[in-house]
């Protein structure tokens, strides 16, 4: 079985989306999880409260540079490029973009690295103005050193869009693993030596493990470091990268500049408040890991060559068919998650100094960020979607528009509702953003390929709502029994009432007999234990 296992994965992740989607999602499982062990070990040892408010606001400004730059505007812009000399079978000006690219994307995020070390005291001022002075000198020192993490993830972004244009999806799902391996080792080893700066360098480590692993797959796919024919700003392929960035920059600096207010709103509460709201989005964003990014990232570089070559019905297709599939999977996750919410944060966090009233409010924060997790789960593929055909711009309008009303949001409530106004907000953006994506895109839909996405919708509806019924309910029942003073009785209220939620959710869909779901029976189960003998038998006859 192990065998068939890593035919499927090394063999299929080349030539399929679902089967690129289930390479990214079972090393973004892994990921993930390891980050909750991350958020575990921190919380065990700080909880919420100052010195994970330090932390974080650090990691703001570094990680902000880097978003700017790298991770929403590189990919939808060099991946399409790259994507099409490729194509083209132009594989030498392929390599020239993407020296020329690397290049010019190290050189700058460098720069912009230098000028955040030596302005990091005086950006903190704006950044967190509600924390003590004291804070904000300890948040500068640890942000100082963050931002060389930067410039190592930069340059792995790059050698990581190569590797997406070629499908070779297993080293660069990797990468993630070892930076929160880095930031672990920073937390449990270095810290005990050098302090509080420890958890900086265990990420500076981690980022450059990230790097190191892409690097090797890059190497092995045929990229080499060479000398450059001209300076990258004459190379035309490397000039159309850039101009495709500059919106989507716009766009995630949008989306950043959300984070740095969130940042700011959340510094002038009270101590923890930054802490919890993150400690939340981590555990949403397993989803996304999981569902949303995987699916986004394995349909772009298809989309992006069906969309060059100009079959345009190919192009709405597997946008539409991929749509479908995240929904299908989103939707009844976003469900579990919310009804199991508690149990979830008791399981994660629950341990040290993270305490019950630490607890209660992770919590709340998390079930209104549940509500809008369908929606975060579809926007990396919708944006995906517009930047395959080259517009950068509709996107970037969209999401200024959800920005406005995320800061309307905040500021009106906040001093009613305190952090969960900001979780809100954030939820209600994504909702709009979603929702605005979908109806501009789905004039690219066929009629049919719109009809199909309604009625998946609609099954998918239904299902949720009994799955909702049955993991309420087994929760309820499980928590009448189990001794939940114990963190193995709360584990096992969470599994077994999440089984129970996640089996009433393919048994409904197989009764609607869904095409998802017969996808997960026949990629999955058939391809690891094997096609039934007599249907094989059958098969052989037909030939």
């Amino acid at each position: 079985m192990i065998v068939r296992i890593t035919q499927f994965v090394t063999h299929s992740s080349r030539n399929s989306i679902a089967a690129g989607a289930l390479v990214v999602s079972l090393f973004g499982i892994a990921s993930r999880l390891l980050g909750l062990v991350r958020d575990r070990i921190l919380a065990s040892h700080y909880g919420a409260g100052d010195v994970l408010d330090i932390y974080y606001a650090a990691f703001r400004l570094p990680d902000f540079v880097f978003e700017l730059l790298v991770v929403g505007s590189l990919g939808a812009a060099f991946i399409p490029v790259f994507s099409k000399l490729i194509a083209k079978k132009d594989r030498e000006e392929a390599w020239d973009c993407a020296n020329g690219v690397f290049v010019t994307i190290v050189f700058l995020i460098t720069i912009l690295a230098i000028m955040g070390i030596i302005f990091a005291p005086w950006l903190m001022h704006f950044i967190v103005p509600g924390f003590p002075e004291e804070k904000m000198v300890a948040s500068a020192e640890l942000a100082r050193i963050m931002f060389l993490s930067p410039i190592f993830l930069a340059a792995s972004s790059v050698l990581g869009g190569i590797l997406v244009s070629f499908r070779r999806f297993i080293f660069y799902s990797m990468a993630p693993l070892f930076y929160n391996v880095g930031i672990i080792i920073g937390a449990v080893f270095f810290v005990p030596h050098i302090g509080l700066v420890g958890l900086a360098w265990g990420v500076v480590f981690g980022s450059f493990l990230h790097f190191f692993v892409n690097l090797i797959a890059a190497v092995s796919a045929g990229f080499r470091f060479r000398y450059l024919k001209s300076v990258p700003y004459k190379n035309t392929n490397v000039v159309q990268t850039m101009r495709l960035m500059a919106p989507r920059m716009f766009t995630s600096a949008s989306n950043q500049i959300s984070l740095l207010l969130i940042t700011l709103f959340a510094s002038t509460l009270a101590a923890g408040s930054l802490t919890v709201f993150t400690f939340a989005i981590n555990i949403q964003s397993v989803v996304l890991g999981v569902i949303g990014v995987p699916f986004a990232l394995a349909a772009f570089p298809v989309l992006s060559n069906k969309f060059a070559v100009g079959d345009t019905d190919a192009f709405v297709g597997v946008l539409s068919q991929t749509l479908r599939r995240i929904l299908y999977y989103a939707v009844p996750l976003s469900i579990i998650f919310f009804v199991l919410r508690e149990q979830i944060v008791r399981v994660v966090y629950g341990a040290g100094h993270f305490d019950i009233e630490d607890t209660v409010l992770t919590y709340q924060v998390l079930g209104t960020l549940c509500v809008s997790l369908f929606a975060q789960s579809v926007i990396p593929l919708l944006a995906r979607g517009f930047y395959a055909m080259q517009n950068t711009k509709t996107p970037f309008y969209i999401v200024i528009a959800s920005q406005v009303i995320n800061v309307i949001m905040i500021i009106s409530l906040i001093r009613f509702l305190g952090i969960y106004a900001i979780a809100l907000a954030f939820s209600v953006t994504a909702v709009f953003n979603a929702s605005i994506l979908f109806v501009v895109l789905h004039r690219s839909f066929a009629e049919h390929e719109y009809r199909k996405t309604l009625r998946t919708a609609m099954q998918i509806a239904i299902a949720t709502f009994v799955t909702f019924i049955v993991t309420f309910f087994s929760r309820n029942i499980l928590g009448s029994f189990l001794p939940l003073q114990y963190v193995w009785g709360v584990l096992a209220q969470l599994v077994f009432s999440g089984l129970c939620g996640g089996l009433t959710y393919l048994f409904v869909t197989a009764i609607f007999e869904m095409r998802e779901y017969e996808t997960i029976k026949k990629k999955i189960i058939i391809r690891i234990f094997g096609r039934p003998q007599v249907a094989t038998e059958q098969q052989n006859i037909a030939r």
